[in-house]
């Protein structure tokens, strides 16, 4: 029963995509074509088209699971333990710190490499 539910869905997959590139080529070359309109008019239509292009989009199979993803996503962010202010403070510091480290070193190689270098060359 639920293979028969599956193919009837994707069935419908086709021309529902078919839609949404429909949706957006409209909303291409509307924009081209009504250029010389308010630029917050046009916003406001391509705001629109793409909403009613992803409700469409989410109708689909690919679109189901995609917001299933979505879904999924959330829960686990939530689940993410932050570091706390002065967590994130001392790292950065730490970065910082040994960033400058870093480029003293290879400051003094490249110093150090283009004496001998110039030693060589003369």
């Amino acid at each position: 029963m639920s293979t028969k539910a599956e193919l009837h869905d994707n069935r419908f997959d086709v021309p529902k995509w078919v839609v949404v590139a429909l949706l957006v080529f409209v909303g291409v070359a509307g924009d081209s074509y009504f250029s010389a309109e308010p630029v917050l008019y046009r916003a406001i239509a391509l705001v629109v088209l793409g909403i009613v292009a992803g409700f469409v989009a989410l109708q689909t199979s690919k679109g189901k699971a995609f917001w299933a993803l979505l879904k999924e996503a959330r829960i686990e962010i939530r689940k993410v333990v932050w570091p706390t202010r002065p967590e994130t403070i001392q790292t950065t510091l730490i970065v910082v710190a040994v960033v400058l480290v870093m480029a003293l070193i290879l400051w003094g190689l490249d110093t150090f490499l283009g004496w001998i270098i110039s030693q060589f060359i003369g």
